[in-house]
């Protein structure tokens, strides 16, 4: 038994990835669960519309953050400006009275602005008037699993061609490492389009979830993150030997998109510290144009920016997954340049 307890202690010393992960997740969960965990927010994004507008901003709680002031414009100016995110409350005093306009799609702001209602002001939710938790999640859930698909299933395939030898024999076929690449996620694209449309479909009739956007721009979306996240799962299997180091890394990936994507906790109410990390997560914005989309109906110009993030790092997270697999295939195609290879090799 001793001589067991210390070959496995052995073991596990030369697996450094495996004793880093033990090590650092739960520093790591411990870190993201402080920052990252808090449901009250502490600044709403407000914008004051109507006559009196100016001095209504002297008389509000401090968690309103006045970013819009506007005497001339009423009500309806105000649902546009929650439709399209450039509030997340509006304060509208007009001649008939004051009434407050919620965005009800925002849980957690939401609730935390109710708490703060000012005297004289009727709240209004919009969008989610029943601050409905399941309307809220399901975009973000519509991510979620393409995000493990990308990084968990495809990951593991290229790894398990390294495992089964025939890696290299790819390596010594006249194909390019971009040709590689696309061949190995065709599959995984296919499957991750049928996943999308089930999970939407499943959403949209389970769980009464509107569509009240533009079709083709939650297309546009939905092909722009997958085609991220299978490169997310292309880079990880490029520096994965095996495929329970793809797994681990897949981990330590998806667990960040899950807390600091605004998917579950709302980016206004994290620490300054962690925030910033949300924004160079692909399910941020992938979350913010699928709720804005299906149930805001949020104006497809203003979510050019969030789309053309997500093309960004389509773009640099597929070149770092093409250089890194040439990188690699490259010595074992020049060591052996002319090895001949048959066809049934490339289908394995």
């Amino acid at each position: 038994m001793q001589a067991m307890i210390v070959k496995e202690f052995r073991q596990m010393r030369r697996d450094r990835r495996t004793v880093a992960l033990m090590a650092g997740l739960p520093l790591l969960l411990l870190i993201v669960f402080g920052y990252a965990a808090r449901f009250d927010v502490t600044e709403i994004d407000t914008a004051l519309l109507g006559p009196g507008a100016v001095e209504m901003a002297t008389t509000l709680d401090p968690v309103f953050n006045v970013v819009t002031v506007n005497e001339l414009a009423g009500a309806d100016v105000g649902q546009d400006l929650l439709r399209n995110s450039e509030a997340g409350v509006v304060f509208v005093h007009t001649d008939s009275g004051q009434s407050m306009l919620i965005d009800g799609t925002e849980l957690f702001m939401a609730q935390s602005a109710l708490r703060r209602v000012p005297p004289g002001f009727q709240p209004n939710l919009l969008f989610n008037p029943n601050l409905d938790t399941a309307k809220v999640m399901v975009p973000a859930l519509i991510g979620l699993v393409l995000l493990f698909i990308g990084t968990v299933i495809t990951s593991l395939g290229v790894v398990r061609e390294r495992e089964q030898g025939t890696l290299e024999q790819l390596a010594v076929m006249p194909l390019r490492a971009v040709d590689v690449i696309v061949g190995k996620i065709a599959p995984y694209f296919v499957v991750a389009l049928l996943d999308i449309t089930i999970v939407t479909l499943a959403g949209l009739w389970l769980f009464d979830v509107p569509f009240k956007g533009s079709f083709p721009m939650f297309a546009l979306f939905s092909l722009t993150f997958i085609f991220v996240v299978l490169g997310l799962g292309v880079a990880i299997s490029t520096v994965s030997k095996s495929q329970s180091e793809a797994i681990q890394l897949a981990i330590m990936l998806l667990l960040p998109q899950i807390m600091l994507s605004g998917m579950i906790f709302p980016l206004e109410s994290m620490s300054a510290e962690v925030r910033w990390i949300g924004y160079f997560l692909p399910l941020t914005w992938f979350v913010i144009g699928a709720r804005g989309i299906l149930l805001k109906g949020t104006d497809p110009a203003t979510l050019l920016f969030p789309l053309g993030i997500l093309v960004l790092m389509a773009i640099v997270v597929f070149g770092i997954a093409v250089f890194r697999f040439h990188r690699d295939i490259a010595p074992k195609r020049s060591s052996n340049p002319t090895s001949p290879v048959s066809a049934a090799a490339v289908e394995s």
